[in-house]
């Protein structure tokens, strides 16, 4: 395959401690041809930003994850600014949203963080990345309010809220979820998705597909969750990977 843009990746993450540089330089040879790094605190925003400095075909975002809103300072907004205001390959915010998943989670403070970070990027004319897990409705709601531009990434919910979420006009992404034996709601509501609002990621160093589940995911194995996002819609694995290439590009402004 080639063409991949894989849109939501963590490459400063402690996983690649050891041979990020090695991973990186050799992505592009295994068919990737754009990344985007999405940012879960005000640190590795930071470390995205270095990361797209240094490589051509890398692009960062810079937000706030919802689990990381207890360590975020009050000036959290105003040094977000400045970030991505360093450099022009900061494209987007994110990532933000809703995460209820763990116990002794506080809904109010996540909330107020996912709206304080949409407003920033209606200020900043730039499209959001969305997390929401366990917390479709408020993310919804949210949304519907809100009306960004951008993507819910990581997409494992139902086709009902998928419908919901195309209606606001977002984007969708999916992850090697799809490739899981457990996939059948990820693929119901791929299924859902039309072809312009549909984006491939990998989530890495998190969620590889199978045949590779358990082992640190790359971007380069999104040929295996594109084929079987082909097998869905259709049409040849290339052909979706070129097609959701340039629906990442177009809706993080990348020429």
């Amino acid at each position: 395959m080639t063409g991949i843009f894989d849109t939501h990746a963590h490459y400063a993450d402690s996983a690649f401690d050891e041979d990020r540089e090695q991973v990186l330089e050799e992505l592009p040879r295994k068919g990737v041809k754009l990344v985007m790094l999405a940012g879960s605190s005000l640190e590795d925003s930071a470390a995205n930003v270095e990361l797209a400095k240094r490589y051509g075909y890398i692009y960062a975002a810079a937000g706030v994850h919802p689990e990381s809103v207890d360590e975020t300072p009050a000036d959290y907004i105003d040094r977000l600014k400045s970030l991505i205001a360093s450099h022009p390959k900061v494209k987007a915010v994110g990532e933000i949203g809703l995460d209820y998943h763990y116990e002794n989670y506080d809904r109010e403070k996540q909330i107020r963080f996912f709206r304080e970070q949409l407003a920033l990027a209606a200020e900043l004319d730039m499209p959001v990345i969305v997390h929401s897990r366990n917390a479709a409705e408020d993310t919804v709601d949210i949304l519907k309010e809100f009306r960004p531009r951008g993507v819910v990434h990581c997409f494992s919910g139902s086709a009902e809220t998928a419908k919901e979420i195309l209606k606001t006009g977002m984007y969708i992404g999916f992850t090697g979820v799809l490739t899981f034996k457990n996939a059948k709601k990820a693929l119901k509501a791929l299924a859902e998705v039309p072809m312009d609002r549909l984006l491939m990621e990998t989530d890495c160093p998190y969620m590889a597909p199978e045949p590779l589940r358990g082992r640190r995911s790359d971007s380069s194995m999104i040929e295996f969750m594109a084929a079987k996002a082909a097998e869905v819609k259709g049409i040849p694995v290339q052909e979706l990977i070129d097609i959701t290439c340039r629906n990442g590009m177009t809706m993080y402004g990348i020429e």
